[in-house]
């Protein structure tokens, strides 16, 4: 688009603005419809489908195995000082989860046969074992025999009433002795074990704990009738009926989680929406300091939004968290396109645009918009698209939220060009044709033009640019140095509890209702279940998968050394008995032969070296394992039809709030040193493992976007400058405050310890379309004015002056409307406000700093080769 088409355009429309307002409003309309007669339902952030060898073996995994993939909510129950393996507390607990049965929307989801385990029920059952059998054994002459406890814990068990009934008529005494042995580390108990429900720092063999946890197993909506919306309801009943009973006591799922989320951006919108007006109604009274501009501009906004509602609901792309900040960054764009038309029109109102002769006099509105629009309309073209294509790289993400937010986000620049370099200049200027009819007088100049201390703060980067420019563009690539070196050690690791809501700041508890936040306790629950328990359900464990050699007695020797050596890990549980959560063949096998004589017997027989593994025949043990305890069993081994064994299992433990690359590093340790020591193969897998390997290819492929985003700008950027100039250089000239601004935000991301993650290098992506915007507009404004002064003093004070106002008052109003979002209580909004409100302030210091002494060395460099 040469300048006889930017011509030719703004002709058209200032000729035809009335035509055009009716044109554009009648699509607005049609567009806008879409937020009516779409689908725009609540949808999740998701996780993305990835082919990979661990995604193969857990799909193995889930096909072969008695794998339980129940929802697992977890009841603690905490005693700060205190002992909650008390009676009363172990009772509470028993009428808690008879409470929970009686409730139909809460026991509609429990899982068939064990809805709900804890420690009380252990007890229980022992209780009631020990009232039903003849004589005082419990108590009295079998107080050493294990294979007593074991007798009677394999007794048929008692139901809940039945539980309730024994643990009520025993005395504190007797649940003392019951307590000493089934938590003695020398008494095996059948079924579940008792420490497991015990905090990793219990003391074994002690009767007494501050904490407790009981697990309830509801149904998995992917396996079941259930829905997911149900069992997130039912957990919070069940949260609801625990703090009703018990003083100190929390319930943790994603149903807790799920409904703080949306708790939290609920509260954020309350809270930040005033705050953003009232800082967007300032900023933009100061930049206009006339009402009908601002007026004028809000419109244009509230236009661009129609669109941006009516486009979603057309597409029927399903609301979430990611989309959220959709919106902020449209609004702040709009602002952005909205000062520059308008400054341009008051350059040209007032004589100061496209005219060399200095006693030119106050143009009439047809003219002046004419003028601003012919002077401004490509750099907001080419801003635009070089803006959405930083958007629409993301669309390579195979994350669905990420290519949603692409595609709102591409469309809404698309959305924001037309607003603002058509409907808005149609409407001011029948706006400013009204006035003038009326001989009211609105001489407004733009801002940075003329006298002032802003025109000084402007005028005095122009100074600097053209006495100073090497000094500038050195102090300015150290920084970006700087910066650099820092992002090597930005952390790039992906952690599901950093997008859990954190509680409101302590200062936000003064504010009114409805401004007042919520308490938010799932972050900080979630810090207490990981120190201290082994957390449960879908996706919370790493798993290994072994298949070779299986019947090995070398992958016995190995999976038990595994166990013994990790005694200290980062993200591996480690129990209260020093030993790390780790099931395999060989601890179920353990478990088994101490409930089992014969598979002891059996074990002892093949053992020739001492450690308790049979050592040859390890099939015949196997086989007699799963005849006396096949669920134990095919939890661990997988046999086929034939009775051959093709694979084992591991499964390990891991910290809730643990990255999922740290997991993933520490399982496959674990899966190496098991191939290293016998003749297997085995896959690290599970939940956090997935997420590790779609968070890396997320991240790979966000970056090679983001790579390609540079690309395209800079081919864009060349071709276009060489084409309407011949200086293919400029091009690179405008683009390079970009990359030095991207540079020192990364650097102040590792500083602000702020991730470099799949997350945020989609923000620092947009970074990258919002900072050519900027160096767009200044770039075309020094060609335009260098070719109507002799002087670059002259170019660089104008360009500066007239494009650097607007910039300034789009930075500003950008920068806030981002920047309200660290407001929020959702930590990925917090992030994206922060990071993005940054990479405004940069883009804007590089523009009216670096870019002009660049400017000024090219000029300089080109001046001598002529």
């Amino acid at each position: 688009m040469k300048r006889s088409l930017t011509s030719e355009y703004a002709d058209f429309v200032t000729s035809r603005s009335r035509l055009v307002i009716i044109l554009l409003l009648v699509i607005s309309a049609v567009i806008g419809a879409g937020a009516i007669v779409g689908t725009t339902a609540e949808g999740q952030i998701g996780q993305a489908g990835i082919d990979s060898p661990e995604q193969a073996a857990l799909d193995r995994i889930e096909a072969t195995y008695e794998t339980d993939d129940a929802v697992v909510a977890q009841v603690v129950i905490r005693a700060d000082g205190g002992n909650v393996l008390t009676r009363e507390s172990l009772v509470k607990s028993l009428r808690l989860q008879q409470e929970l049965r009686e409730n139909e929307s809460v026991n509609a989801t429990l899982r068939d046969g064990t809805g709900m385990v804890g420690i009380e029920n252990i007890v229980a059952n022992v209780a009631h074992s020990h009232q039903q059998s003849s004589g005082s054994s419990a108590t009295g002459n079998d107080s050493g025999n294990n294979t007593s406890m074991a007798r009677q814990g394999q007794s048929s068990a008692p139901t809940l009433d039945q539980q309730i009934t024994a643990l009520e008529s025993s005395t504190d005494e007797e649940v003392e002795t019951y307590l000493s042995r089934i938590l003695d580390p020398d008494t095996s108990v059948p079924g579940n074990e008792p420490t497991q429900f015990l905090p990793t720092d219990y003391e074994p063999g002690t009767t007494t704990a501050d904490a407790r946890t009981t697990l309830v197993f509801q149904q998995s909506p992917s396996s079941s009738t259930t829905t997911t919306e149900s069992v997130n309801d039912a957990q919070l009943v069940i949260s609801s009926l625990v703090e009703d009973r018990f003083d100190d006591a929390f319930v943790f799922g994603q149903g807790l989680i799920d409904a703080e989320s949306s708790q939290a951006i609920g509260d954020t919108f309350i809270i930040i929406t005033p705050v953003a007006i009232v800082l967007l109604l300032t900023v933009l009274t100061i930049a206009y300091r006339d009402l009908i501009d601002v007026l004028v501009s809000i419109f244009g906004v509230a236009v661009v939004l129609v669109w941006y509602a009516g486009i979603q609901g057309w597409l029927g792309i399903p609301s979430n968290s990611t989309l959220i900040a959709v919106p902020f960054l449209l609004i702040g764009l709009s602002i952005d396109y909205s000062l520059h038309v308008v400054m341009r029109y008051r350059e040209a109102r007032e004589g100061a645009l496209d005219t060399d002769d200095e006693n030119v006099g106050r143009r009439d509105p047809t003219t002046a918009m004419r003028l601003g629009i012919a002077g401004v309309v490509l750099a907001l073209a080419t801003a635009a698209f070089s803006t959405a294509v930083g958007f629409l790289s993301n669309y390579v993400s195979p994350l669905g939220s990420i290519q949603d937010f692409a595609i709102l986000s591409g469309v809404g620049i698309v959305a924001i060009f037309v607003v603002f370099a058509a409907l808005v200049p149609a409407v001011k200027l029948e706006l400013e044709q009204f006035f003038d009819r009326r001989g009211r007088d609105r001489h407004t100049p733009a801002v940075g033009v003329g006298s002032g201390r802003l025109n000084r703060v402007l005028s005095g980067t122009a100074t600097l640019a053209r006495r100073a420019p090497l000094v500038v563009i050195v102090l300015s690539l150290l920084l970006a140095s700087a910066g650099a070196y820092g992002a090597t050690s930005i952390d790039t690791e992906f952690n599901q509890a950093d997008f859990i809501p954190q509680d409101a700041p302590s200062w936000m508890d003064s504010l009114p209702e409805p401004f007042a936040p919520g308490e938010y306790e799932v972050s900080e629950n979630l810090a207490y279940l990981s120190d201290n328990f082994r957390q449960r359900g879908e996706g919370s464990e790493g798993q290994i998968l072994i298949r070779g050699n299986v019947t090995a007695p070398a992958l016995l020797t190995a999976t038990d050394d595994v166990v013994r050596n990790t005694k200290s890990s980062e993200t591996v549980v480690i129990g209260s008995d020093g030993r790390p959560a780790i099931e395999s063949p060989t601890s179920v096998l353990r478990a088994v032969a101490s409930e089992n004589q014969t598979v002891a017997d059996a074990i002892a027989a093949r053992d020739t070296d001492g450690d308790g593994l049979p050592d040859r025949d390890v099939a015949a043990v196997y086989d007699l394992m799963f005849n006396v305890a096949p669920e134990q069993a095919s939890s661990v081994l997988y046999r086929a039809e034939n009775g051959s064994y093709e694979s084992a299992r591991l499964t390990v433990g891991v910290q809730g709030d643990a990255s999922a690359q740290s997991v993933a590093r520490d399982v496959r340790d674990i899966s190496s040193t098991i191939e290293q020591d016998a003749p297997v193969r085995a896959t690290a897998t599970g939940g956090p493992v997935i997420t590790a390997v779609v968070q890396s290819a997320l991240f790979e492929t966000l970056v090679e976007g983001f790579a390609i985003t540079l690309g395209v700008i800079l081919a864009l950027l060349i071709s276009m400058y060489w084409w309407r100039y011949h200086a293919p250089g400029l091009g690179i000239v405008t683009l390079a405050p970009v990359v030095i601004a991207l540079a020192w935000l990364l650097g102040t991301m590792s500083v602000l310890d702020i991730p470099f993650n799949s997350e945020t290098v989609v923000i620092t992506s947009l970074a990258i379309g919002l900072g050519v915007d900027y160096s767009i507009h200044v770039s075309e404004r020094f060609v335009d004015e260098r070719v109507r002064h002799d002087s670059l003093a002259e170019t660089l004070g104008t360009a500066l002056e007239g494009t650097g106002g607007a910039l300034l008052g789009s930075a500003v109003t950008t920068a806030a409307g981002f920047g309200v979002l660290a407001l929020a209580l959702s930590p990925p909004l917090q992030r994206f406000g922060i990071v993005t409100g940054l990479s405004i302030v940069y883009a804007f210091i590089a523009c009216v700093t670096v870019l002009p002494c660049l400017l000024v060395v090219r000029e300089r460099v080109l001046t001598r080769v002529a």
